[in-house]
C-alpha cells in the first residue's frame, strides 16, 4: 500500500522523481526488511512489559529437562508481536495486489490465530496442554487445504506444469513427472501443515528456532525471487532450470519481513530470553516456510533447507514408535534438542551448533540451483 502511494508520486513531484526506485522488487526487499527490524526492536520493550504487566508468562511441561524450570512464568506470545512486525511491512511494501502475497498474509494470519487460542489455552489453565491435539491439527489442515486450492484452482500457477514435480538436482525442463491433482494437492497440504508442526516443535530453547526460520526465509527469498524474476529480459529461471512462475518474484518482499522480523525478535529471545514465542509465532512461521516452497516449488528443496526442522521432527516419531514397539527410547528425550541437553550440553552450545547445522543445509540447499 504505501509502496503503491510513495511511487505513484515519482512522476506527480520532480524532486521525488527518485521513488521510481520502489518499482525493483530489490528495492521493496531492503525496506520490508529493515522496517521488520526497526519495528521488532522498537516495540519489543513495551510488549514484553505488557506481557509481564497482564502476567501471560510461560508453562513449562513437568517432564522437561530440570534447568526449564527457571523458565516458568516467563512471558510468551511473543510471537504475536512477529506476525505484526511480518505482516505490516508486507502490506506495506509488496504489491497487495498480488494474488500469492494475499495467500502468504492469509495463511500467516489463519495458523496466527490457531496458535493464539491455544497459547491463551495453556496460559488461562496454567498447563502445557492446550487446545487439543486433533482440533489443533484438523484447523491446521483446513486453513492449508484452503490456500492451495485457490493456488491451484486459479490461474495463479502456469497450466503446462501445475501439478508437476519440481526436484532438486534435476533440470525441470528435461523431464515430465506429473501426480494427479488431488495427491499433488495432498502433498501441498501437507508441506505446509508439517512445517508448520516442524517448527513448533524446535522451539524449545532459547533463540533455537527463530535463527534457522531466518536462514530458511532468506533462502527463500533467493529461490522465490529467481523463480518469479525477469531481469531486462532475463529469465533467471530459465537460466537455472526451475519453474518460472509470474507473479511469485514478490513473495521475496514476504521473506525479507520474515527476516527482519525475526532478527529483531531474536535480539530479546536469545539466552537467556525475555520473551518466548509461543505457538502463535511458531505454527505460523512454519506455515509461512511450507507455502513459500508450495508456491516457487520447492517442496523437496525445502526438506533440504529446513533440515533441522526435519530433523527435530523425525527424533520425536523414532521416539514414540521405538518405545511403542519395544519399550525402548532411542534418545534420552525428544525432540533432538534435549538429547544433547541431557547429555551435558549448555543450552547455548546446542542452540550455536544447530543454528550451524540449519545455516550448512541451506547452503546445500541451494547449491542445487547450480547442479541441475
Amino acid at each position: 500500500m504505501l509502496y503503491q502511494l510513495l511511487f505513484s508520486l515519482h512522476d506527480q513531484v520532480s524532486w521525488l522523481k527518485w521513488l521510481n526506485v520502489l518499482r525493483y522488487t530489490s528495492t521493496r526487499i531492503l525496506a520490508a526488511t529493515l522496517t521488520a527490524l526497526l519495528l521488532s526492536l522498537v516495540l519489543y520493550p513495551w510488549f514484553i512489559r505488557t506481557l509481564q504487566k497482564i502476567q501471560l508468562g510461560q508453562v513449562v511441561r513437568d517432564d522437561g529437562p530440570e534447568s526449564h524450570f527457571s523458565k516458568r512464568g516467563t512471558p510468551t506470545m511473543g510471537g504475536s508481536l512477529i506476525l505484526f512486525t511480518l505482516i505490516i511491512p508486507t502490506v506495506m511494501w509488496a504489491d497487495m495486489g498480488n494474488p500469492f502475497i494475499l495467500l502468504a498474509t492469509a495463511i500467516t494470519a489463519g495458523y496466527g490465530v490457531i496458535g493464539f487460542v491455544d497459547d491463551a489455552l495453556k496460559v488461562r489453565r496454567k498447563s502445557s496442554a492446550g487446545m487439543p491435539g486433533k482440533v489443533k491439527f484438523l484447523l491446521q489442515i483446513v486453513v492449508a487445504a484452503a490456500c492451495v486450492a485457490y493456488l491451484y484452482s486459479s490461474s495463479m500457477m502456469p497450466e503446462s506444469f501445475r501439478f508437476r514435480l519440481a526436484l532438486p538436482l534435476l533440470d525441470f525442463y528435461s523431464y515430465d513427472i506429473a501426480l494427479p491433482a488431488f495427491l499433488y494437492m495432498g502433498l501441498a497440504t501437507f508441506v505446509i501443515v508439517g512445517f508448520s508442526n516442524a517448527v513448533n516443535l524446535t522451539d524449545g530453547l532459547d533463540g533455537l528456532a527463530i535463527m534457522p526460520v531466518v536462514i530458511a526465509a532468506g533462502s527463500f527469498l533467493i529461490l522465490t525471487y529467481a523463480a518469479g524474476t525477469i531481469i531486462a529480459g532475463f529469465d533467471i529461471a530459465r537460466y537455472l532450470n526451475i519453474p518460472h512462475i509470474p507473479g511469485v518474484g514478490e513473495l521475496a518482499i514476504y521473506c525479507g519481513a520474515m527476516c527482519g522480523a525475526g532478527i529483531g525478535f531474536l535480539w530479546y529471545n536469545t539466552f537467556p530470553a525475555s520473551v518466548f514465542m509461543g505457538d502463535v509465532g511458531s505454527l505460523p512461521l512454519g506455515a509461512g516456510l511450507g507455502f513459500l516452497a508450495v508456491a516457487s516449488k520447492n517442496e523437496f528443496t525445502l526438506v533440504i533447507i529446513g533440515g533441522l526442522f526435519v530433523l527435530e521432527t523425525v527424533s520425536v516419531i523414532v521416539q514414540v514408535v521405538s518405545f511403542k514397539l519395544t519399550g525402548k527410547r532411542v534418545f534420552k528425550m525428544a525432540p533432538i534438542h534435549h538429547h544433547f541437553e541431557l547429555k551435558g550440553w549448555s543450552e547455548p552450545k546446542v542452540v550455536v551448533r544447530f543454528w550451524i547445522i540449519a545455516f550448512m543445509l541451506a547452503l546445500v540447499g541451494l547449491a542445487t540451483l547450480k547442479l541441475r
